[in-house]
């Protein structure tokens, strides 16, 4: 079969095709035909072993993917796909059946099949959305519901999402919104309209406004981009408010500090914890027609290093989703 591979980190141009062998579905697993994954930011990271982040976080980031080469060949996170075949005592998947799903750092959807545990985070794919669709829910979606749910998010209180119009908050947005809390977004001028769309209550303008600077505060302000820090955040929260981090080391420090000292925190927890129920809870809010998949560009498979750099620019709008086999 055609797969996206790796054998060395390094920047895009390090993927390529290669012929590899098709996986067989062993106990308890099914193998997916892919027909369409994305391009997101752990897999750009961990292509490039997070040497964009410094030194340190390098090292960590090899510890984890591979010390000398990755550990894992084939990129690729999230998918959405076909059962093509199911090994035995499968009894809640069935050849046919449109899944959709995410692999983590297992990966492998970068391929034209995989295989994968029925336990894993792969469920039914929604009804009414497409292969390409369903493949640019899960990593933003399940990210912004991990995030939310460490600070207790309820009707009534006030969020404000910066990087609103990303695969992270665009997701937080409509989440958010579907907790019941008054949601305010902050993007660029291009994505205004959209993120009213996905269900702001308010929208900022970053280059015409700065939100630290307005006098206005909020209950949790939700860094989806890791570009802002607690410090200059700490004046628009309200007391007893959260910084809700999604990246920077420096947050670990400052999460238990924050617990011990002061009225307003900061939550970031690493490993994330993304269980099944929540893709099963993004199904069924997606049939509902509470939230939608952003996508802002589609690249054929061998375009993946031209999506990769895009990708890298860090000017996307939601989702990048690499069509893997377009049906």
């Amino acid at each position: 079969m055609k797969a996206i591979v790796y054998d060395h980190y390094g920047p895009p141009d390090v993927l390529h095709f290669e012929d590899v062998p098709k996986p067989v579905p062993r106990e308890g697993e099914v193998l997916i035909r892919v027909r369409a994954s994305t391009v997101n930011r752990l897999d750009c990271h961990t292509r490039e072993a997070n040497i964009s982040n410094g030194r340190l976080v390098s090292i960590l980031s090899r510890l984890v993917s591979g010390v000398r080469a990755p550990r894992h060949r084939v990129p690729g996170s999230e998918l959405a796909g076909e059962v093509e075949a199911v090994g035995a005592t499968v009894r809640d998947f069935a050849v046919g059946d449109k899944v959709f799903g995410l692999t983590g750092l297992r990966f492998g959807a970068w391929a034209e099949y995989l295989c994968a545990p029925v336990a894993a985070r792969i469920a039914q794919m929604p009804t009414n959305m497409t292969f390409e669709e369903a493949a640019a829910v899960p990593d933003g979606a399940m990210n912004a519901l991990w995030s939310l749910g460490q600070v207790g998010l309820r009707p009534g209180r006030g969020i404000l999402v910066y990087g609103a119009s990303g695969s992270i908050g665009t997701a937080g947005v409509q989440l958010a919104r579907h907790f019941g809390a008054h949601v305010t977004a902050v993007c660029a001028t291009k994505n205004l309209e959209l993120v009213k769309s996905l269900g702001a209550d308010e929208v900022i303008d970053y280059t015409k406004e700065d939100f630290t600077k307005n006098g206005k505060t909020y209950d949790v302000i939700f860094d989806a981009v890791g570009k802002h820090s607690f410090k200059r955040c700490k004046d628009s929260l309200k007391s007893g408010g959260y910084y809700l981090a999604t990246d920077g080391f420096r947050n670990l420090v400052l999460a238990p500090w924050t617990a011990l000292f002061g009225t307003k925190k900061v939550s970031f927890t690493i490993p994330p914890r993304y269980p099944k129920q929540d893709l099963l809870l993004l199904k069924d809010l997606i049939e509902n027609g509470e939230y939608r998949a952003v996508i802002d560009r589609r690249y054929p498979m061998d375009q993946v290093v031209e999506a990769a750099r895009y990708v890298e620019t860090q000017q996307k709008t939601g989702n990048v989703v690499l069509q893997v086999a377009p049906n």
